[in-house]
């Protein structure tokens, strides 16, 4: 929201928590209230409010000028910044399987490490458990996806296709035309309906890359694009096909 600096959890799914991202920014206010604070002590004391005064200046346009890079007034949410936080060479982890390998980074386990909130063995842990969660639950959801489209969306979408190829025949019969864009339409998606079924078959059958990293990115990029494509077609589908089917 373009209210000011603040972060914002809106309405997670009931299985996610917003427990470990508040650990993880309380942790980093902690540090900076460190740093604030130790910087001052070794600048001034209480006792001497104009030495305080000059070094409390001093220590905002020092942090300012550091953290310039990830400063922007604009529209977060456009192409604009995606391409200038690039320039600025910021991070954009757009997938959890591409955020979740930050918490071996060197910098996180010294931070967490610090403070006695997690230790490196503890943060390796979660990391493990985090990305065998999230290959379950692509797997679950793929396989979900697959039932659905096969015993669902493709018959209702054949039946419908055999109402209209019946109506089709049958009017010819009586010589009298028949507008078959729909019957076109419908048989397209079927066979990109079944092409996608096949497909998402084929990525969730072939055996993914070793290490729970790889394999979090084969589902990331393989499994769940696959998933969209069925749902894509599914979407297509329930555009032209009839209610009550």
């Amino acid at each position: 929201a373009f209210t000011g600096n603040r972060f914002e959890f809106r309405a997670v799914g009931s299985n996610q928590s917003i427990a470990g991202p508040l650990v993880a920014m309380n942790t980093i206010i902690a540090e900076s209230l460190d740093y604030c604070a130790t910087y001052l002590e070794g600048k001034a004391s209480a006792s001497e409010p104009s030495k305080l005064h000059e070094a409390i200046q001093t220590m905002i346009t020092e942090i300012l000028a550091e953290c310039d890079p990830i400063i922007f007034n604009g529209d977060g949410y456009s192409d604009e910044w995606h391409a200038e936080a690039k320039k600025r060479g910021l991070l954009n982890l757009k997938t959890t399987a591409d955020a979740l390998p930050q918490l071996r980074e060197p910098e996180v386990v010294k931070l967490f490490s610090k403070y006695n909130v997690l230790s490196e063995r503890e943060l390796a842990s979660r990391l493990s458990i985090y990305l065998e969660q999230y290959c379950m639950t692509v797997q679950v959801e793929a396989n979900l996806t697959l039932e659905m489209a096969k015993t669902s969306i493709f018959p209702a979408a054949i039946r419908y296709q055999t109402e209209l190829s019946a109506a089709c025949a049958n009017l010819r019969l009586l010589d009298i035309d028949f507008d078959t864009d729909t019957l076109e339409k419908v048989t397209s998606l079927v066979k990109c309906m079944q092409d996608s079924i096949a497909n998402l078959e084929k990525v969730m059958a072939e055996e993914g890359a070793e290490g729970e990293e790889a394999e979090a990115l084969y589902y990331c990029n393989e499994v769940v694009p696959a998933m969209a494509e069925v749902r894509k077609f599914a979407d297509e589908l329930e555009d032209v096909v009839a209610d009550d089917l």
